[in-house]
Parts: C-alpha cells; sequence; structure tokens
C-alpha cells in the first residue's frame, strides 16, 4: 500500500461526497473552504453567505499536526469574542504574509526538535462549532501488518496521544471478515467511558467510519475529535491519507484529488510530478524520488522491497553523495509506461556530465518477477534507449542489468542486442547472479 497524505479539506469533501452511503442516519453539515489568502476568501464568501454569519475557524491546511500548540488556530476562545470573517481575513493574511516556524513534537506545551520554517500558503475556514469537552470523541483506522486497525476513544483532542494506552480501545479485522462480524466487534468493543445514551449511536457512527475507510481505499483516516450531538455529527480536525495506488479505479469517488507538498519539504520537480500523475492513471506501480540530480548513479529498479535492497547497496559501497535517485517501476507496468518511466530517468541523468569527469552509471535491477512480464517492459527500455542513444554516450552511461521472471531470457537477449547496436556499453545477468551483484561490478567498472 502506497500511502499519500491530503489535506484536511480534501478529507472532509470526500466523506461529504459519500456521507449518505456511510452515515444515513446523522448529519453533516459541510461546511468548509480552503483559501490560499484573504482576499480569497472574502470572494468565496459572496457566494457561501454562512462566512459572513456564523462565527468562524480558521488554521492552516498543509499536513501538519500540533496547529494549535503552535498558534495556529484561529477559533472563539483564542480571543474575546467571535471570529467574524473581517477577523479571519486579516490572520490569514498575517500568517501568509512571513514565514513561519512550526514544531513538529511536543512535551506538552514545550516544544522538542528542530522546527521548520516555511510559507503558509493553504487555510481551511470553517464554522465554529459550540460544544462541551464530553461531546468530543476520537476514531481512527489504518493498516497495520495484515490487519486493518480501529481506534476509538470517548475523549477527542489535543491530549488524546499523550495517554493512548488508558483511553484509546483498539480492535483488529482481518480482510476476511464480514460486514456483520465488523459491526458486531464494534458494537462490543464501544470504549467504556462513552454516555450509555450514546453508546449505540456511536457505534453506527464508527461502523459507517470503518466501511468509507476501506471501501474509499484510506490508507489513514483519524478524526480528532469529531462532536456527537445526538445524530448530528461535526468534524473539528482531520488527518488522511490515501493508498494512490488505487487512484486509477477511484477517480470519481474522490474527485480532484490533490496529493500536496508537506510543510518545511520542498517542492516536487516536474518530472517527478509527471510520474505520479502516470502513476495515478494505471494499476503498476511508478514511484520517482530525486535525491542528487547530478550525482552519477541511477536505479531503475522493479519492485519497491527491491529498490530499498539497491538503495542500501549503493548508499553502502559508493556513498549516499553518488545515488541520484530512488524509485520503483513495478506491478506488470505496459511497454508504454515503462518507456515513459525510462525516458524520463534518462532525461534527468544525461542533462550535465558528472562534475569529476567519471562515467555514469545506469542500474537496471530487481528481484525475479511474479506475473510482470520482463521482454515487454525491457521493450519499453529499449525504445527509450533509441530515443536516448546520443545522449546516453555523451555522458558517458554504463547500463548493468539484472533480472529474472517470465521471458527474462528475451528481454536480456533483446536489451543487450539493442545496447551493442546503439553503442550503449551495458552487461546483462539474469537470476543465476546475486541481485546486487551488478553494483559492485558496476563500481569496479
Amino acid at each position: 500500500m502506497a500511502q499519500k497524505a491530503i489535506r484536511e479539506y480534501d478529507a472532509k469533501s470526500i466523506l461529504a461526497k459519500h456521507w449518505d452511503k456511510y452515515f444515513p442516519n446523522f448529519s453533516y453539515a459541510y461546511e468548509t473552504v480552503l483559501v490560499q489568502n484573504g482576499s480569497e476568501l472574502e470572494e468565496t464568501a459572496k457566494s457561501k453567505s454562512w462566512l459572513k454569519e456564523k462565527a468562524l475557524v480558521a488554521k492552516p491546511d498543509m499536513l501538519f499536526g500540533k496547529r494549535g500548540k503552535n498558534d495556529l488556530v484561529l477559533f472563539k476562545d483564542a480571543k474575546p469574542g467571535d471570529v467574524s470573517l473581517e477577523k479571519a481575513v486579516s490572520w490569514i493574511d498575517e500568517k501568509s504574509s512571513v514565514k513561519q516556524s512550526v514544531s513538529f513534537s511536543f512535551d506538552g506545551d514545550t516544544p522538542t526538535g528542530e522546527p521548520k520554517v516555511d510559507m503558509l500558503t493553504h487555510f481551511i475556514v470553517e464554522p465554529f462549532t459550540p460544544h462541551t469537552q464530553e461531546e468530543e470523541y476520537y476514531i481512527s483506522a489504518t493498516c497495520v501488518g495484515d490487519s486493518d486497525m480501529l481506534y476509538m476513544s470517548a475523549e477527542g483532542g489535543m491530549e488524546v496521544e499523550e495517554g493512548w494506552d488508558e483511553k484509546v480501545t483498539e480492535v483488529a479485522f482481518s480482510i476476511t471478515d464480514t460486514e456483520e462480524e465488523i459491526a458486531e466487534r464494534i458494537k462490543a468493543n464501544v470504549p467504556a467511558d462513552v454516555a450509555e445514551a450514546d453508546k449505540d449511536a456511536f457505534a453506527e457512527f464508527a461502523i459507517g467510519f470503518f466501511k468509507a475507510y476501506r471501501e474509499l481505499n484510506f490508507a489513514y483516516l483519524e478524526i480528532n475529535p469529531f462532536v456527537m450531538q445526538g445524530h448530528k455529527i461535526e468534524l473539528l480536525d482531520m488527518v488522511a491519507k490515501l493508498d494512490d495506488t488505487a487512484g486509477f479505479m477511484m477517480v470519481e469517488e474522490w474527485g480532484d484529488i490533490e496529493f500536496p507538498t508537506g510543510f518545511g519539504m520542498e517542492e516536487k520537480s516536474p518530472e517527478v510530478l509527471a510520474i505520479e500523475e502516470a502513476d495515478a492513471k494505471t494499476g503498476a506501480s511508478l514511484k520517482l524520488t530525486i535525491l542528487k540530480p547530478e550525482a552519477r548513479i541511477w536505479t531503475m529498479v522493479a519492485g519497491g522491497g527491491a529498490s530499498v535492497v539497491y538503495a542500501d547497496t549503493i548508499a553502502d559501497l559508493a556513498g549516499i553523495n553518488d545515488l541520484a535517485n530512488y524509485g520503483e517501476y513495478s506491478g506488470g507496468p505496459t511497454t508504454g509506461e515503462t518507456k515513459f518511466y525510462a525516458e524520463t530517468i534518462l532525461d534527468l541523468m544525461t542533462r550535465e556530465k558528472d562534475p569529476s569527469g567519471r562515467g555514469k552509471v545506469l542500474i537496471i535491477g530487481g528481484a525475479i518477477a511474479n506475473f510482470t512480464d520482463v521482454a515487454k517492459t525491457f521493450t519499453g527500455i529499449i525504445q527509450a534507449f533509441e530515443n536516448y542513444a546520443d545522449k546516453m554516450k555523451e555522458v558517458g552511461v554504463s547500463v548493468f542489468v539484472r533480472r529474472g521472471g517470465p521471458n527474462y531470457e528475451k528481454g536480456l537477449k533483446d536489451i543487450k542486442e539493442a545496447a551493442d547496436r546503439l553503442g550503449i556499453y551495458i552487461e546483462v545477468y539474469g537470476p543465476e547472479t546475486h541481485m546486487t551483484d551488478i553494483i559492485r561490478m558496476a563500481l569496479e567498472k
């Protein structure tokens, strides 16, 4: 499962879109907007009258938590009086005008570790929900090993993590559990501290929540807290990650989802974004992280596990500064998808020569494939070679291949003949060679 974080706004939007299916007996107002500055909020208020009529809450929506402890939540109790539209506009413009220092870990209220500093560019704005602490609850779900875990608590808010063992009930479910079995186990494990009058409603909401988590392909889904007032629900704070390998079949269910770069992290390059877009449209897995584009060793590895092994081996034998990228192509990509992935790698690695005058190395590796047709994917790589042969020779690219699996003999034969014909140095090996031996061979050359 590949997990990608999404904004709180998008998480709430997905649940709201499918609310009646999973929570038919509960109401949820879904009054929420995402803006980048005060002017945009003022413009949005022209079509959403509640922004002018209700007390508001505003906070950054940029994939980091502990917003309250970082003094980055504007709400009624933070300052005397309600938060009006005018106050929210002013606050958002103030916070977005200069870089903010954000701490990600705390010991009580004391920040620990090095904070990150960056600009705040996205804010979520919603109505303030009057409620008591007794009406706040916690719920989340994620995958742990072979099980899906559901976590429930009668207490919500910032402090729930600090008393996790005492406050949170954990329930594990296997993939084979039926809907009836899941429902019965949730009902039997409603936290004891939930008020007796609310236990049935809590269980019903938790059953719908877990079903939504699974069917909408969330990899992680947390509401902390949600407010339950009878059968009226308000989602005060949400954190969510999607299983992006399901993106190609969840286009309608998710809608126009963005996978943003987290606060304090470098913006993704156009090449990485292009691979992510291709990955979202296929059942295969296409992943790319650029570590150091000027480095001389590039990898094109089939399989997530293999990619870790290859990256670790390169770092061990050559040093991390020589490793240019990390990623994978796996899950039976088509010839065209493999060609696109290979061309992206070749374009990046042939833009400039090694600063020290050394040749560059392309490692095409992987374990023994179960169902990926090696010859078919190698056809895509060969087509990329044909388009980039001159540039590869100009920067001195040497290619080392190790692969096994269906049609691997034909794949190795084809890629060797093509590279020889194009004048590209290549060595090819099958499953008789240890998976990472080609790294040692490449470095010795």
